[in-house]
């Protein structure tokens, strides 16, 4: 087992340093980059004060553009520039942001709990609607409750986050109908002034909508594999047995079968919880404008901010790379039957 564990953590490694390069490379393959922005920035700027007059600067010139090369560090071989990345990086030194006055670094760290926030209440509430509903599906099997649920999970699915996040807005936030809920931000304007009490309900309400749009399209996949994994334990030979002893369906169920089918259930947390944390909640935080991980690294993209969009994909890669180890191996922390050194 230790063996085992060491191999996929020590595999992290190279499978980190390719999924850098290949995006370091599409990044800078991208037209527009941030010396094009802020090329872009300055004409705008200039024309602004001048009343929307033609700049009698040439921005395109070869000495501010070779200005802003030497600001960004894009002066530099691309090789070069890759390297000095990768040595910082194994310090979790990210450089600073070409577009704001802070380091990369903070900028995630301050980010970090909105991202976290909107993760884990998605995650506790797809368990405890998923579970529930998936041991009634496979209890239920094959009747109507079991084909409408599923009816209204395969919509679920089909839907994406932000579609979901659209409908929420437009009924319950102000839309064409109800305005029971903000349309952004995770506080209210004057949450410094609110009591304690005032602060959690101020802090929930602004949850509801990102919360609901998160596990309306999360819970179904969940529901379906806690429904497999029941099915798949009510089926074997031991739960024949003890029908056949007389014991209880509910004893069965909850004493024997819940224990078993859980274990798929826990050893797919670690992966459900990087879903939440970095791929639906990325449009979720833009729509409604959460000051998370997601919507930074939207910004990023668009400004062509290099060291914020490398920043975030580290750890998003990273951090993906070590739940999927994690996930692995909670199998055999949870049923020790289970032994990996058998795959080697």
């Amino acid at each position: 087992m230790l063996s085992y564990t060491l191999k996929r953590f020590l595999l992290i490694v190279p499978t980190l340093f390719c999924i850098i390069l290949l995006n370091f490379l599409i990044v800078h393959l991208v037209p527009g980059g941030p010396v094009e922005q802020m090329l872009h920035r300055m004409e705008l700027s200039a024309q602004e004060h001048k009343g929307g007059a033609s700049s009698a600067v040439d921005f395109g010139q070869d000495a501010v553009v070779k200005e802003l090369k030497q600001q960004f560090g894009l002066d530099q071989p691309l090789w070069k520039r890759f390297y000095i990345m990768l040595k910082h990086y194994l310090m979790f030194d990210f450089g600073k942001s070409y577009f704001r006055s802070e380091s990369v670094t903070t900028l995630l760290i301050n980010r970090l709990p909105v991202s976290l926030s909107l993760g884990f209440w998605s995650m506790m509430l797809m368990y405890l609607l998923a579970i529930p509903l998936g041991i009634q599906k496979a209890v239920r099997n094959g009747t109507c409750f079991d084909l409408w649920t599923s009816l209204i999970m395969m919509l679920s699915y089909a839907i994406p986050t932000f579609l979901f996040a659209l409908l929420l807005m437009i009924f319950f936030a102000g839309g064409s109908f109800f305005s029971y809920f903000p349309i952004q931000g995770l506080f209210s304007w004057d949450w410094s002034r609110l009591s304690f009490w005032e602060k959690i309900k101020d802090y929930i309400w602004h949850l509801v909508l990102p919360v609901s749009a998160q596990v309306l399209t999360g819970f179904a996949a969940l529901t379906l594999l806690t429904k497999n994994a029941f099915l798949e334990e009510l089926s074997k030979q031991y739960i024949v047995a003890a029908k056949a002893f007389g014991f209880k369906f509910r004893t069965i169920l909850f004493k024997h079968v819940f224990r078993n089918a859980m274990i798929v259930m826990m050893a797919h947390l670690p992966l459900t919880l990087f879903h939440v944390l970095f791929s639906g909640a990325f449009l979720v935080e833009m729509i409604f404008s959460l000051e998370g991980i997601g919507l930074l690294s939207y910004e990023a993209i668009g400004n062509r901010d290099y060291p914020v969009i490398f920043g975030s994909l580290y750890l998003f890669t990273l951090t993906g790379l070590v739940l999927h180890v994690i996930s692995d191996l909670l199998y055999t922390w949870i049923d020790p039957r289970i032994h990996f050194e058998g795959k080697n």
